[in-house]
Parts: C-alpha cells; structure tokens; sequence
C-alpha cells in the first residue's frame, strides 16, 4: 500500500493506518454512495474525515496503476495546492491507495473535518433562507478568486462548497471533493461556464452574472446572457445523459424479468 502523510501529520501514522485497515467496521458514516463513501473518525483531538473510493473498472485499475494519479493522490495535491493559494478547504491529512504489481485496487483520502453552517445546496432548497443574495454575492466573488488563481474547478456543484457564516455579513467558503480541477489561465467562457453546474434557477444565476459582471468590469445582461446559455446548455446535457441511463435500466429489468 502506498501512503504519503502531510508533515503535520505524520506523527499519526499509526493511528491513521488503523483507520484505513479498519475503515469497513469503524467510523461515523456521513455518506454511502455507489462510487465513493465519507466517514468521520478521530485523531486524538482532531475529527477528520475518510473519503473512500470504490475499486475503478478494469480499465481505470490499469490506467490508475501506471498511467494517471488515483482520486485520492489528486484530492490531496489539490488541497495542498488550494492552501498555497489561499483558498479554503479542508487541511490535506493524508492518502493512502492499495494496488498489486499490476492493477490498482482502491484509496483513501483524509482530510480535517470542517463543520460548515450550510453548502450552496441550501440556498436552492431555500428561497427565503436568511441573507440569501449577500451569500450569493460573497460565493461569487469567491469563484472569481479561484479564476483569477487559475484553478478551473470542473465538480464546481450544490454540493462541493461549505459555506460558514463568521459575522453578520460575511462568509468564508471552502471546496471540497477535489479530484477534477485544472490549474491554468481560464478563458472568459470558461470562467463563465464554470458557474453552469450550480443551479437551474434562473434568478439564482441572475444573481451571480450580476456580481461577476460588476467584478470583471463587464455589461451586467451580457454577462447574464451567457452564464445562463451555458446553464441550459449543462442542464440539457445532464437531462439527456440520465434519460438514457433510465431506458437502460428499463430495458435491463425487463429481460432480467
């Protein structure tokens, strides 16, 4: 097994390697997915959090053996290269991946637990959810600092930013699941698509075309034009994809049955 540990760390290595030998039977579950499942677990008075990803297809054991860094290695460069920048998110701990001679198996990443107070999700799922347009405005500013930083942060969803409230008006935002990202000097309608994942709700995207607009010193509607282009574009893309998936299951449950 391969395991690298930040330095701050490193004096945990014991406990750490427990973790992940014991990870099926031990921790607090936060999520169980089909590709990937979050534990909490403690490190003396630290919480952190185990990401687990499920062994990749065939191909991708032989691609991540030899070709390609692994979800985990990638998540804790990443977040070790986001701190250099000055962009939140929780503090790398450590990855650890279980491969043969031959294939790759499976790997783990660890991260410091951060309470957060709300993700970008909630201000979807809630209209009237206090200070709404201020976080909107603050979430904007924030993903132009990660433009301005070159980082193109391809899983930029509801999801995958931690929102924590540290007065009255302000915010501190932090990303996480981190394995898809390219650092590189982005385009003006690659910083403009990367808002397309967020939400469908058009006075949601208005919103955030508005603030960048007035942040980049561009026309308020252009800017609103476009981002909402590549809204629809993502959400036409997305409703295709999983139409597809559904006739799949479809057909596949009835020749099973």
């Amino acid at each position: 097994m391969k395991v690298v540990i930040a330095d701050t760390y490193k004096s945990h290595e014991k406990k750490l390697r427990s973790i992940i030998a014991t990870y099926k039977e031990t921790g607090e579950m936060i999520y169980d997915g089909s590709r990937n499942s979050l534990k909490k677990f403690r490190v003396n008075e630290t919480k952190v959090v185990v990401k687990a990803f499920r062994a990749p297809n065939l191909i991708n054991k032989i691609v991540y053996r030899f070709f390609r860094k692994s979800k985990a290695e990638r998540s804790f460069l990443y977040a070790k290269k986001l701190e250099s920048l000055g962009i939140g998110t929780p503090k790398a701990v450590a990855y650890f991946e279980n491969r043969s001679f031959l294939i790759f198996k499976d790997s783990y990443y660890i991260s410091e637990f951060l309470d957060s107070d709300l993700t970008y999700r909630e201000l979807i799922t809630y209209p009237d959810y206090p200070n709404r347009e201020e976080i909107l405005k603050q979430f904007t500013a924030f993903t132009k600092q990660l433009h301005d930083n070159g980082v193109l942060f391809k899983d930029h969803s509801p999801g995958n930013t931690l929102i924590n409230k540290t007065d009255e008006d302000s915010y501190t935002f932090y990303l996480v699941d981190l394995n898809r990202m390219d650092f590189k000097e982005l385009s003006f309608k690659e910083r403009i698509a990367n808002f397309a994942r967020l939400t469908p709700e058009k006075e949601m995207v208005r919103s955030m075309a508005y603030a960048y607009a007035d942040l980049i010193d561009e026309e308020r509607e252009e800017v609103f034009r476009l981002m909402w282009k590549e809204t629809m574009r993502f959400r036409n893309k997305f409703d295709r994809k999983h139409r597809i998936k559904r006739r799949v299951f479809f057909w596949k449950e009835r020749y099973k049955n």
